[in-house]
């Protein structure tokens, strides 16, 4: 009954499962992305280096941006003085690296080498409510491939 009622006000449940969180949060993103202007090429792209969670062309057409998408429940994860730390602080300086490294691969495996190519990050926090998720997106946020 209450799920039904969930669905009918359009909330959705929090994914249990951090491998389904992560999913539902790349789902949001990739949304939130195309209400913007963007056009999601491909998703969950592996390469021997690592993956890409979503490949856009951006809204200008002529720009290919990586996209990192950070998701995690309100208010868990790490805490530093009390505060919680947001999703996307976790885009460290070795996922960073990583990040450029895919985003080359990619440019040169599709000979983007023309065009202009950079990686942004989108954060997804849950509320454990169900509610809508509240996201952030990072335009340019790790610096060029």
């Amino acid at each position: 009954m209450l799920s039904g009622l969930r669905r009918a006000l359009g909330r959705m449940r929090v994914p249990r499962s951090d491998k389904a969180l992560g999913a539902a949060g790349e789902r949001r993103a990739a949304r939130l992305l195309k209400r913007n202007g963007y056009s999601v090429v491909d998703r969950n792209v592996r390469l021997p280096i690592g993956e890409a969670d979503l490949v856009c062309l951006a809204p200008d057409r002529t720009t290919i941006v990586v996209v990192e998408v950070k998701t995690r429940r309100r208010g868990a994860g790490l805490s530093v003085l009390g505060e919680t730390v947001p999703p996307e602080a976790s885009v460290h300086s070795e996922k960073r690296r990583k990040l450029r490294a895919i985003a080359r691969s990619l440019s040169r495996a599709n000979s983007w080498q023309a065009r202009a190519v950079r990686i942004d990050v989108v954060a997804v926090e849950w509320p454990e409510d169900g509610s809508d998720p509240i996201m952030r997106h990072h335009v340019g946020a790790v610096g060029e491939p």
